[in-house]
């Protein structure tokens, strides 16, 4: 129990209390969009505390609800091989990137994840759904996946590019829906033995990911209620305002 405390108790209890919240929120967003946990925790735990530490709290939440969400759906077999480039390569990124680049924890990698969640938001307003041509996917599948992986390892946002290459494959909805959710295992994964190889996780670390998991499942069934009730659509887009305006701050105040 002490462990499972620990952090919480180095942090305070109103970061405390202000970080489970955003655990809250990030499983609500996405249970009514699909996506948006690790983006949203990332982004507001940013602001509160170091992007490493931010990015051990979600490594529990972010896996096990992506597995919740690659479960479901029953074309898991066809997905993984036809995007075992793109997975591969956010690995390989996210490693080498980790080795290279070393998780930083200072002002560098609060400004880096705000432009990451900047132009994430941009993408989503303003840039219209991509078309990847079949023929392409042999060698941008692996190229996205690449510079997803590096993206990873400086802001623990594993969003761009992947997230547009995925939606520009013409996958139907419940494809899309598994989809993301492999990739986002894949990163999450990814991202945590990176931040173990870096000795950024430990069991004080562990123990509160597992404590932020409550919130963020009990947001992302609140978050599937909330679905059959409100537009997606205008969700969606109050979510990227958000995340421009919340990028933008971190970029500004580092």
């Amino acid at each position: 129990m002490t462990d499972f405390l620990s952090l919480y108790q180095n942090l305070g209890w109103t970061l405390s209390a202000l970080a489970l919240l955003t655990f809250l929120l990030a499983g609500t967003v996405k249970g009514v969009i699909g996506m948006g946990l690790p983006t949203v925790a990332m982004g507001l735990l940013g602001v509160m505390m170091l992007p490493s530490q931010a990015a051990a709290l979600l490594l529990i939440p972010s896996t096990l609800t992506n597995l919740w969400q690659l479960a479901t759906g029953g074309h898991l077999r066809g997905l993984c091989v036809r995007l075992w480039p793109l997975l591969l390569m956010i690995v390989i990124g996210t490693l080498l990137g980790s080795y290279a680049l070393g998780l930083g924890n200072g002002h560098g990698m609060a400004r880096a994840l705000g432009g990451a969640l900047f132009v994430y938001a941009l993408c989503g307003l303003f840039l219209p759904t991509l078309k990847v041509p079949s023929a392409a996917e042999d060698w941008l599948g692996p190229l996205c996946g690449f510079i997803t992986g590096l993206v990873t390892s400086a802001t623990g946002v594993f969003v761009i590019p992947a997230v547009p290459y995925i939606q520009g494959l013409g996958l139907d909805r419940n494809e899309l829906v598994q989809a993301l959710g492999l990739s986002f295992t894949v990163s999450t994964l990814a991202l945590g033995a990176g931040l173990f190889w870096n000795g950024a996780v430990g069991s004080a670390e562990m123990g509160a990911s597992l404590l932020a998991l409550l919130p963020a499942l009990l947001g992302m069934m609140f978050g599937q209620w909330l679905r059959q009730r409100i537009s997606a659509l205008v969700f969606k887009r109050m979510f990227f305002i958000g995340m421009a305006l919340l990028g933008a701050h971190l970029m500004i105040a580092g």
